[in-house]
């Protein structure tokens, strides 16, 4: 049945057998009939709109959340959640802090909201849900910005403190934006790691990491951009493709009798007078200047082939391609193990290409030994490879093994990509420009065996976009495994790799495929250089000694003393502190202030430590999680933070305290466009979380985050969206009904015992606690998309196709106070409550106005400060019953929908039913009695016991009711009411009709 005003309330369209339209007015519900009797209907009636109008109305919550309460009190709604949830359990989502730098992007509002919405749900589950957000404020994306705003000529204290006005000024307009997206936190008190508490924090930290024993210093080679002019970590590497020029270079053996003997030859061929060289590929050409070593795997056979270009040395199973490469015959003379080549000498390429005076320490006239390494392969090259020991991690600790000292390492190139001035015949160039002349030199010379370009995956500044090398340089590290520290005084009792791995065994993962890829990076990883060459950033507070290169003695002490200086003044006060003020005059001659910097990712990296339990450690006063502070219940960033924040996260963790700092690691895929392209301003293809705010209202980008399966990629476009928005309507309409239709309900009055309802409400209810366990069952997982298509299907399916379908006749044609009204109002009125609880995570906006007007002076004012509805355990005989009820009624407006098609009747009112059933059916059937009629919204239905399921419909004989439009037998049985029938007299004027199920 169908009356004015409800085409669009239900969560799906009215269905076509219906007597009214979807879609038409009230106004032309009202002339189509029942005119007269208009007003004595009970018309639904809410001051909820049909239409959102979300970017205008959202504003208004969003300055309503965060106003000051009445007492004074700043925070808004997020410090009343924390005084509604006083005693309550915590539930603790450590923000992984967004960098101070640029605007919002469409990434930016998925995390945000992810958590937001999973804060929320732990809210309303009844825990004191914390969510302080945070910024990550030091490090090269400041200082990058700050240079392409002011040029590299800064000093350090113009460039700290144009970054410390610069990341200040990002917050604030970032801080905005999240607001606007209905994120609910501790905004007026957010975590900067810039603050001064934090930046002593991490020294602090950083301390405590030196006593545990896992801090060296070392040279060792670390990925080094150029243009950051710093080195960078693991984290801060993408890779992409290069264009290179691969090289086969020939090195000449130093002592050919040595090589043949190797081999078990007396001699080399032409009496012992032909050359003999090992060659080797690479695709760094610039490396070959610094070239120290070779290496040779001890278990692959090499062989000696005699060529018109000499004797050459190569992996017995690369002398065909090897030979094809130069363009050269040649036969196998010999083969030998790897392992017998060990202790032969070769010389530079370039050894005889200038005098021994030439170019000091840089003298290509220097020996290249060939060592044994087993990372060695024959899979592409010339199963050598040459070793130029400052430029690459396998090379390096391949010479360092073999006796190579560190300070003989040869390291050519400068921090800014250009080689040494007194480098011969490279000096002053830079690294990529002087590869061609490398090529040139060594053709020059005789010793280039071939050269070919190809296009490989190289190691790339993620900044920068820029290709990055290995370099050697004097760093700090944090160590992996077994090894030495500096001032060590309370040695962890394993190795942090080992305390890693152990504490991702304890951890909970979201989805569980991030354990083995997190497990595997910690496994795998070398060791974490964590100091860098920059101006923006927590000091390296130490003292070096200008001869030998060692730590202050009293470094631990200082350490305390530039805490305190720094939490005092901040970065900026320690960066004033001279030597002699620290160390007294006596001793500063002798030492260096170090200007190194902790990497950025130490900063956030530490953040556990001195935020949970440090600056915001009053938000946990109550709660005595352990001697140390509380756990991060979950931490929560995009998938690539397995190299990023959740793994130096863990790392200092353990380094620290022995555990991870979370009990949950969720990730979530990246925002990308609607073909899954990553987004791009030069594709076009970009999607700015303001532009849908103002279009479209925040409420639509909380539904998409919420609706899509974050597990991988999110894809977002227009045409997305506008499935989105029609999503978001369906669910508001379905709302509207479900409040207009209970506007005159006093639950403290008018509310039905649970025995007294009628079964289809009760059958209304059971389905909604158990769509309620499901829901909350999925939110205990941090699963949203499965709720929003619960929701979905609940509206439209449940709901608008059935329930709220057959409900509509007895909430407008029923005496307003009657039994069966009020049964129905009272289903409607708990399934209410429910479903705002179940939105407000994800439709904040939209659940906080339904609130306001469903439940006026009957709460504290927000959905926020109550807790998901009590519903007893599901009754699952009724849920089995009403299920077959309902497919017994989707046959049944199949027939209906084919008569009506026929022409034979105009609406399912029009129509009688004559179904046979099986006897359980039947018998199924018969217990609905007359209410039967309404469950199939027809007039009348009779029921015959047969062999299967059959449903005939004819068009009813009987006068159409002006009143409630049934089609029955007794209308004008009352004189005084010739155009209605029985049921509608006693309705308005007697006790009543009565109604049993539905």
């Amino acid at each position: 049945m169908n009356h004015p005003n409800d085409a669009q309330t239900a969560g799906k369209p009215a269905r076509k057998n219906q007597d009214k339209p979807a879609g038409k007015s009230a106004a032309e519900g009202a002339d189509s009939g029942g005119g007269a009797y208009r007003a004595t209907l009970n018309m639904p009636d809410t001051a909820f709109p049909m239409r959102g109008d979300l970017p205008k109305r959202e504003p208004g919550w969003v300055e309503q959340w965060n106003a000051p309460g009445d007492d004074g009190t700043s925070g808004g709604l997020y410090q009343r959640l924390r005084v509604a949830r006083r005693d309550a359990p915590l539930f603790v989502l450590h923000d992984g802090p967004p960098y101070a730098n640029g605007r919002l992007h469409i990434g930016h509002a998925l995390n945000k909201v992810l958590k937001d919405m999973i804060v929320k749900s732990k809210q309303l589950a009844g825990f004191d849900a914390q969510y302080i957000p945070g910024w990550d404020c030091h490090g090269l994306p400041i200082e990058n910005a700050i240079e392409k705003l002011h040029g590299r000529k800064l000093s350090r204290d113009d460039m700290q403190a144009k970054s410390r006005a610069y990341a200040t000024e990002q917050i604030n307009q970032q801080r905005e934006d999240f607001k606007r997206l209905g994120v609910l936190g501790d905004w007026e008190r957010p975590y900067r790691t810039m603050d001064f508490a934090n930046e002593a924090g991490e020294i602090r930290a950083f301390k405590r990491v030196i006593e545990r024993g896992f801090v060296y210093r070392g040279l060792k080679p670390v990925y080094w951009c150029f243009d950051c002019g710093s080195s960078l970590a693991e984290f801060e590497i993408e890779y992409a493709d290069k264009k290179s020029d691969t090289l086969d270079v020939a090195f000449e053996a130093d002592d050919a009798a040595a090589l043949a003997a190797a081999f078990g030859l007396s001699q080399l061929p032409g009496d012992g007078a032909k050359k003999a060289f090992a060659v080797i590929w690479t695709t760094t050409a610039w490396t070959i200047p610094a070239n120290q070593a070779l290496n040779a795997h001890p278990e692959l056979t090499y062989a000696l082939v005699d060529t018109p270009r000499g004797v050459l040395l190569l992996a017995e199973e690369l002398v065909a391609k090897c030979l094809e490469r130069y363009k050269l015959d040649g036969s196998v003379i010999a083969t030998a193990p790897g392992a017998a080549l060990k202790g032969l000498v070769f010389r530079h390429p370039l050894h005889d290409t200038v005098t021994a005076e030439e170019g000091g320490a840089y003298s290509y006239r220097r020996k290249s030994p060939l060592y044994l390494a087993d990372y060695v392969t024959a899979g592409d090259g010339t199963g050598i490879v040459h070793s130029a020991p400052a430029y690459g991690v396998d090379d390096f600790n391949s010479c360092v093994a073999h006796g190579l000292k560190v300070d003989d390492i040869l390291n050519p190139v400068h921090g800014n990509g250009v080689y040494a001035d007194e480098l011969p015949f490279f000096g002053g160039q830079h690294i990529w420009k002087a590869c061609e002349r490398v090529i040139e030199v060594l053709g020059q010379s005789d010793r280039l065996m071939a050269t070919q370009g190809i296009v490989h995956s190289y190691p790339h500044c993620w900044r920068h976009k820029t290709p990055v090398i290995y370099r050697a340089a004097a760093q700090w590290f944090v160590r992996m495994d077994e090894g030495d520290g500096v001032f060590t005084t309370d040695k962890a009792p394993k190795t942090l790799r080992q305390l890693a791995l152990d504490a991702i065994d304890q951890t909970s993962f979201y989805p569980e495929n991030g354990r083995t890829r997190l497990r595997d990076m910690i496994a795998n990883r070398p060791d974490w250089c964590i100091s860098r060459q920059r101006s923006w950033g927590v000091p390296v507070p130490f003292f070096l000694h200008k001869d030998s290169g060692e730590l202050h003695p009293r470094t631990m002490a200082i350490l305390d003393q530039a805490a305190a200086i720094v939490e005092s003044g901040g970065i900026e006060a320690w960066s004033r502190v001279t030597p002699e003020q620290i160390l007294g005059a006596e001793d500063a001659v002798h030492y260096t202030k170090s200007t190194d910097i902790l990497e950025v990712w130490f900063d956030s990296g530490s953040t556990f430590r001195h935020v949970l339990r440090g600056s915001h450690a009053h938000a946990y006063d109550r709660a005595p999680f352990h001697d140390q502070g509380p756990e991060a219940d979950l931490y929560l960033e995009g998938h690539d933070q397995h190299r990023g924040w959740f793994h130096s996260s863990l790392l200092l963790a353990c380094a620290l305290e022995d555990r991870a700092p979370y009990r949950g690691l969720l990730t979530h895929g990246f925002a990308t466009d609607g073909q899954g392209r990553k987004m791009s301003k030069s594709l076009g293809n970009t999607v700015e979380p303001q532009t849908i705010t103002s279009k479209l209202g925040a409420e639509i980008v909380r539904l998409w985050v919420a609706s899509t399966d974050y597990s991988g990629d999110l894809n977002i476009d227009d045409k997305i969206l506008a499935r989105v928005v029609d999503a978001y309507r369906r669910i508001r309409n379905t709302l509207r009904f479900l409040m207009a239709n209970s506007s005159d309900f006093d639950p403290a009055v008018d509310t039905v015992p649970a025995d007294q309802l009628l079964e289809i409400d009760r059958y209304a209810l059971a389905r909604t606690a158990e769509l309620q366990a499901e829901i909350l069952a999925h939110f205990e997982v941090y699963e949203f998309h499965p709720v929003v298509s619960k929701l979905q299907v609940f509206c439209s399916e449940d709901l608008g196709a059935f329930y709220l379908d057959v409900l509509k006749d007895r909430l407008y044609t029923s005496a307003p106070k009657s039994l069966a009204r009020r049964s129905a109002q009272t289903a409607l009125h708990q399934i209410t409550h429910a479903m705002l609880r179940w939105m407000a995570p994800f439709l904040s906006f939209t659940a906080e106005e339904a609130w306001a007007i469903f439940a006026a002076g009957q709460s504290s004012g927000s959905i926020f400060t109550e807790t998901f509805s009590t519903f007893d355990a599901p009754d699952a005989a009724l849920l089995a019953k009403w299920a077959r009820i309902r497919a017994i009624r989707d046959a049944a407006n199949k027939e209906i929908e084919t008569v009506r098609t026929a022409g034979q009747v105009g609406s399912s009112l029009q129509a009688t039913l004559a179904i046979t059933a099986n006897a359980e059916d039947a018998a199924l059937l018969r217990s609905l009695g007359d209410d039967l009629k309404f469950v199939t919204i027809t007039s009348a239905v009779t029921v015959e016991d047969g062999a299967e399921l059959a449903i005939t419909v004819a068009p009813s004989t009987a006068v159409k009711c002006e009143r409630c439009w049934h089609y029955r037998d007794d209308v004008g049985s009352d004189a005084a009411h010739p155009t209605i029938c029985a049921r509608c007299v006693s309705n308005l004027h007697g006790d009543g009709e009565l109604r049993t199920v539905a």
